[in-house]
Formats: structure tokens, sequence, C-alpha cells
């Protein structure tokens, strides 16, 4: 006959070693089984809540919440990259430290790679010299132009960083009219102000 007290005895035993196991990440298992190719996270933010997102190649698209929506920003990434897009948050534990780390002034560069596939021909060009601008600085819409390898282009420069997919680590904040005026800004001209005194300590 089954001692059914000595069975029950084990699964008391056992069921606390099971409670303390962690339970695995479905962004890993997803990413280990071939099944992801965009995992996302959000973070909250002093300028609201982001999305950020990325794939093998690093970090392809960062966005204010409140102005594209999460939704939409999905939808973008399974049309543009890949269907296989999913809530991952530990794959984007570098991405939101290095975020943290910026907003309280401690972090002056990003180290995080960038996946530029959402750019392409002048204004991808135009946002990887608005990379190089170094934090602090500032520049101008028609020296990035000429920096992209076309001086007469800066309205074309104005377009490419209007639709910057990667607003903050790829800082399109740092870009100025040639007159000192702060000129647009995704999401609003009052975060770039933000962004620009983060930057400047006040």
């Amino acid at each position: 006959m089954i001692d059914e007290t000595a069975i029950e005895r084990e699964l008391r035993a056992a069921a606390p070693r099971a409670a303390e196991r962690p339970l695995p990440d479905l962004g890993d298992a997803a990413a280990t089984a071939g099944l992801l190719d965009v995992a996302y996270a959000t973070l909250d933010s002093p300028l609201g809540t982001l999305l950020l997102a990325r794939t093998d190649h690093g970090l392809v698209r960062l966005a204010y919440v409140d102005f594209e929506g999460e939704d939409e920003v999905v939808a973008e990434l399974a049309s543009r990259i890949s269907p296989r897009v999913l809530v991952a948050p530990r794959r984007l534990d570098e991405v939101r430290r290095e975020l943290d780390q910026y907003f309280t002034g401690s972090r002056h560069e990003f180290e995080v790679p960038i996946d530029w596939r959402l750019t392409h021909g002048f204004g991808r060009r135009v946002l990887r010299a608005t990379a190089r601008i170094p934090y602090g600085g500032v520049s101008s819409y028609k020296q990035v132009a000429a920096a992209a390898g076309s001086p007469r282009g800066f309205r074309a420069a104005g377009n490419a960083l209007g639709s910057n997919p990667i607003p903050i680590v790829v800082p399109c904040h740092r870009v100025l009219h040639s007159g000192g005026g702060l000129g647009g800004y995704t999401g609003g001209v009052e975060r770039k102000q933000l962004l620009l005194a983060v930057e400047r300590g006040s």
C-alpha cells in the first residue's frame, strides 16, 4: 500500500525549491529557439515613457510612447524589420542602464551598439554625423549636412533629423539653427530643451 503521507511530505519539501527557481525569461527562450528578431521594453524617464528596441546588431529604435504610440512603433518594427517582435526587458538592460546614467548626468557617451537599418542614404550619413557631436556640444543643420557630404542639403538634413529612429542616443537634440534657434524636435521642443539642460548640468 502506498504511504500517501510520505508522498505529501515529499511534495511539500519540493514545493519551496520549485518556488525558488527563477522563471525562464520568455525573451531569452525565444531567442534561443530562433524566434526573436526584435526585443523591446519600456523605460520611465524624465522625458516620459520611452520604448526601446534592439536586434542582434544593436539598438534599432527609441520612441517617445506618448508621441508615437507603443502599438504603432511595434507595428512599424514588425513591418520594417521582422514580425518576430517580443517584449523582452532583460535584453534591453544595458540600454536602460546607460539611459538612466545619462539622465543623472553620470554618462556622457553611449556605448550600446546601433543598428542603422531603419535609416538610408543621405539621412543615414546625417545621423552618423550627428552621433559624433560631443556631449554638451551643438552643431547646426548646415554643418551636419556638410559633414554628410551635401553643404546645401540642410533642409534634407532637417528632415532626416526629424525622422531619427534613435533620438537621445543619436543626439539630434544637439543640432540647432545657425542663428542659435532651437529648431524642431520629434516629441516636442520642450524635450529638446530638457536634454540640452541635462547636458549643461542645469
